[in-house]
């Protein structure tokens, strides 16, 4: 088995080459539907001319409105016209800053203040936090992504389509440096305030350029990750752009089950949050139907077949599928760890998953298991446009990831000492992520965050990811936390603390009244085979979902750690 090039490998000089490859090359296929209002009947679509048109005129737009070489800040959820402004910035040769609509006026300002800049985007459900935002840089223009009207990105579409009808020499020759700073992204703030990590056109297209020909990916997908984190405007955006693929814009998570049923995606963008929930909602309906050892059995059935070329389980778990829209072939995961019991369950029911590793520096992707090369457990092999290496690695091979190539940031904005920090004295980046290579395959295996790393007072180290891994499957967990259990003056314990979110649907169904007692007979179970220092000491049940940020990962330095 070896990894195959399923693409030619293409890598755009920068993001107007783009614009005009993907014109040239999808022509009128479908890029982008999406519906105004959730429970509307008909969808619009835009073609990947459509697309471009748009793009065009709203560059052109921006480009006579004086954005070039300006920092513009773009507030909002994402939509069609967050998409043509993430392309047409850029295009203008200005700085897109995408930002959390979920943050407050106060934690916006900052940051537009923090980011130097001088133009601000939001949407028109919250444009009185617009108006906050751009008062705090001395009232910058403030622009409204969606709805129609003065102001709009619609109406500057609409004008900059007279401009570039007109004369188009402007969008064609406003200056392009595809190695300055091009996307300011703000990090997700999982453990503190985040950083202005920069990246430059070179950056993402390097990126994209390595990944794509080894994804076989299909026509048809549902965009629903939040778009100013680099997984989703680098993946499903620019990826499927470059890829000609058809992408439905969700309306937020509460609509997605519906959406996918609705769309018939053939293959999905995730972070594991997703396939975590599916696999519970599945187990769930699986139970209570009564059907948990006949599934298990077709399951171990079907996988036999297949090691003689007979593969049924489009038949066997048609059921299953109907939740995807019944055409769900694979899915790529990253963002997070993903527990492997998880990903054989989809294997086995029909959709494949192809776990990656990412980080908002490397632009994001690092590694990706390709079509047909799936190391199992592993988050892949590393993308050509880098090079990874492990830095004082231990016994057994593990040390903390660093990365050097075309992917790799710019560095921290205004933070020097940060950038100095995050840098080798050979200019490789540190992940800040623990793993291992192996020597057979080159895939990487992740086992932990350098910060959440447990040092025991006897020297050993806890991976808490490994940990948390095994219970992601349990019934009745939604989410597990572990750490060190401190002291209130701060002192640090041999005491492994699992703190746990109970999934209390599940609870309540089951008739569970004692929901520790339910949840420690699988603390039990895993510290009867446990090595002595990753036993579970305490347990902790959570009424209240942990804090998270937009990606719905949990923000662990808002936790409380204290144990007495």
């Amino acid at each position: 088995m070896k990894k195959i090039k399923l693409h030619e490998v293409v890598e755009f000089n920068d993001i107007r080459h783009m614009i005009e490859s993907i014109r040239e090359m999808h022509g009128t296929k479908p890029a982008f539907s999406y519906k105004l209002r959730a429970h509307d009947k008909e969808k619009i679509t835009k073609s990947y001319i459509d697309l471009t048109d748009d793009i065009r005129g709203l560059a052109s737009k921006l480009i006579a409105l004086g954005i070039t070489g300006k920092h513009v800040a773009v507030i909002g959820k994402l939509s069609y016209e967050w998409i043509l402004l993430y392309f047409s910035v850029m295009a203008a040769g200005g700085v897109f800053v995408p930002l959390d609509r979920d943050w407050s006026a106060k934690e916006l300002a900052d940051v537009v203040v923090r980011a130097d800049v001088e133009y601000v985007f939001c949407d028109a459900d919250i444009k009185e936090k617009g108006v906050e935002i751009a008062a705090a840089i001395n009232d910058a223009p403030l622009y409204v992504i969606s709805g129609e009207g003065e102001g709009s990105v619609c109406e500057l579409v609409v004008d900059g389509k007279v401009l570039f009808s007109q004369n188009g020499t402007p969008y064609y020759t406003v200056e392009i440096d595809p190695d300055k700073l091009a996307l300011m992204v703000f990090t997700s703030g999982t453990t503190g305030q985040g950083k202005g990590v920069m990246l430059s056109q070179r950056n993402f297209m390097s990126d994209l350029a390595y990944i794509i020909p080894y994804i076989d990916f299909e026509k048809k997908s549902v965009n629903v990750l939040p778009p100013h984190h680099t997984y989703c405007s680098s993946v499903t955006i620019f990826g499927h752009c470059s890829a000609g693929v058809e992408s439905y814009i969700s309306n937020g998570i509460r609509y997605v089950q519906k959406e996918l049923k609705e769309e018939e995606p053939e293959h999905l963008i995730l972070v594991p949050l997703y396939l975590e929930t599916f696999y519970r909602k599945i187990m769930a309906n699986i139970k209570e139907k009564g059907k948990e050892k006949l599934v298990a059995r077709m399951i171990k059935l079907s996988n036999f077949l297949r090691k003689f070329g007979i593969d049924l389980r489009k038949k066997l778990f048609k059921d299953v599928q109907a939740a995807f829209g019944g055409k769900l072939k694979f899915a790529i995961t990253g963002g997070a760890p993903m527990n492997q019991e998880i990903i054989d369950f989809f294997d086995g029911v029909g959709v494949t998953v192809l776990n990656g590793y990412g980080i908002t520096e490397c632009a994001p992707i690092v590694s990706v298991n390709p079509s047909g090369f799936i190391v199992r457990g592993s988050v892949g092999i590393p993308i050509e446009a880098n090079t990874v290496k492990i830095f004082e690695p231990n016994e057994d091979g593990e040390g903390e990831i660093l990365v050097k190539g075309s992917n790799v940031m710019l560095g921290y904005y205004k933070n020097e000492e940060a950038t100095r920090e995050a840098f080798d004295e050979d200019g490789f980046f540190r992940t800040g992520d623990y793993g291992k290579i192996d020597k057979k395959t080159g895939a990487i295996f992740i086992t932990g965050r350098k910060k959440n790393l447990i040092i025991l007072s006897n020297g050993k180290n806890v991976y808490p990811e490994e940990i948390e891994s095994e219970f992601a499957s349990v019934p009745g967990v939604i989410d597990i936390i572990v750490y060190e259990g401190q002291s209130k003056r701060g002192i640090t314990h041999n005491a492994i603390v699992a703190e746990i979110y109970p999934d209390k649907d599940f609870i309540e169904k089951n008739n569970i009244t004692d929901i520790k007692a339910h949840l420690q007979e699988y603390v039990d179970a895993y510290n009867r085979t446990a090595v002595p220092y990753k036993k579970i000491a305490i347990l902790r049940v959570r009424d209240e979902e942990f804090p998270k940020n937009t990606l719905r990962k949990i923000m662990r330095f808002k936790l409380d750690m204290t144990i007495d």
